[in-house]
């Protein structure tokens, strides 16, 4: 695995490997665990190379959020994108990315102004500045984003279509621990016990597309929406929302063909986003009743 630290130097190594006509892109911010390289894995299907970005965006936290505590190990997630088989580590410094005098921000209007945007106002904002960038540094083949994060892939799926940026946005299904929990990288968090209680959130998504099913009505969305938050809250969690939205517009579903139900909601200190749609398979140990 190489590594660079430079949109130069990055091209350069594609330059260099023109036995590798077809490149993958996977960026992270870093505390590489098994989603990560699930992601990893899909690109290695699909593409002749691998590179992975490690850059803790800053533009994407808020004052207050937890930019400072962010887990870091620039050495252990190396050893292990390494031992997965990426062929190229872009690591930039953040006078890389945002150079002196940086002026220029992306904004997705619509996608980026409800749910997470609404509850974080400079987050897609963060999320999508440093993805247009990274996109155009890489000029990679196809651009690998978990579905945990599913409005910011919506988002990033947008902007890259609005930009004429040729990269494709695969979307990779969310890789769940046994109990159901979302891997994440801020799960490491938890304390034990809040670790133990956190598979809740899942469960509680799971349980309620069926509720909304047996009724397909706006009421009933308000209904439903209404029994998860009580049963998250019950279960020790401070919700910031749950929405049952269209899978493609996060508007106010219209029919069950394509729906999601997103949640945020903190768990002691830390806060956590999971979604869940109607065909989603189970983990092979379910999710607790």
């Amino acid at each position: 695995m190489q590594l660079v630290e430079t949109p130069q130097a990055l091209r350069s190594v594609k330059a260099q490997r023109s036995d590798r006509p077809t490149w993958g892109l996977v960026p992270t911010m870093g505390a590489i665990h098994a989603g990560h390289l699930s992601l990893i894995s899909a690109a290695k299907a699909q593409c002749d190379a691998v590179m992975v970005s490690l850059f803790v965006n800053p533009k994407q936290f808020s004052a207050g959020e937890d930019l400072h505590r962010y887990p870091r190990d620039f050495e252990a997630d190396r050893a292990t994108l390494e031992a997965a088989g990426v062929d190229l580590l872009f690591a930039p410094s953040v006078q890389t990315i945002y150079p002196e005098h940086f002026a220029t921000q992306v904004t997705v209007k619509g996608l980026s102004d409800i749910l997470e945007g609404a509850h974080r106002p400079d987050f897609f904002t963060g999320v999508a500045t440093v993805v247009t960038k990274l996109l155009l540094i890489a000029q990679a083949d196809k651009a690998f984003f978990g579905e945990k994060d599913y409005q910011q892939l919506l988002v990033i799926r947008r902007l890259a279509q609005d930009l004429n940026i040729p990269s494709e946005i695969i979307g990779c299904p969310t890789l769940r621990q046994a109990g159901g929990l979302a891997y994440s990288s801020r799960n490491q968090y938890l304390s034990p016990a809040a670790l133990a209680q956190a598979p809740r959130l899942a469960a509680t998504l799971q349980a309620a597309l069926p509720r909304w099913q047996d009724g397909e009505a706006a009421g009933a969305v308000e209904a439903v929406e209404a029994w998860a938050e009580q049963q998250l809250s019950t279960a020790g969690f401070r919700v910031d929302y749950v929405a049952i939205r269209d899978a493609e517009t996060l508007a106010a579903p219209l029919t069950q063909s394509a729906v999601r139900i997103l949640a945020a909601a903190w768990l002691e200190d830390t806060r956590l986003i999971d979604n869940w749609a109607l065909d989603e398979p189970v983990p092979d140990e379910p999710v607790p009743a």
